[in-house]
């Protein structure tokens, strides 16, 4: 039997906007690390804070601590300042990582129907208005009235 019950495609909906591919400025609210046998990974929940557009919402992505994919942890611990000192003891203190601020380049992937983020890519922080101002056309730096029309 086959009943109509008002409301319940609301509930099957993803209640968290979806957040486009792009490049974003963040503050890291949270990592742990999670052991996997053949993939050890860090989960890392990241609060945007630029653009405006997305400001208040969360990304969350893992980073995986294989030997082939341990550049990529690198490179997210040195661009958003990790504690060099804990770097080179090769430490990652899960405690320190809270409140560390950078870029971060974003895709989607679908992999057996499940959508995953992609953390593509990262910058520091002081970055942030050259990376997303993005190249400017010659007509608007030699003419700003002009490029407005």
């Amino acid at each position: 039997m086959k009943r109509q019950v008002p409301g319940l495609a609301e509930t099957a909906r993803d209640s968290r906007p979806e957040i486009p591919d792009g490049i974003f400025l963040v503050r890291v609210d949270g990592a742990q690390f999670r052991w996997h046998a053949r993939k050890p990974f860090y989960v890392l929940r990241l609060h945007i804070l630029e653009p405006s557009a997305s400001a208040g919402q969360s990304i969350v992505g893992r980073l995986y601590c294989t030997q082939k994919a341990i550049w990529k942890l690198g490179w997210f611990l040195r661009d958003f300042l990790y504690d060099p000192e804990l770097l080179a003891h090769e430490q990652v203190d899960e405690k320190a990582l809270p409140g560390l601020r950078g870029v971060v380049k974003i895709s989607h992937t679908v992999i057996n129907g499940i959508s995953l983020v992609n953390l593509d890519g990262f910058a520091p922080a002081s970055q942030w208005e050259e990376l997303f101002a993005g190249p400017v056309s010659s007509a608007s730096r030699s003419n700003p009235a002009e490029a407005t029309r």
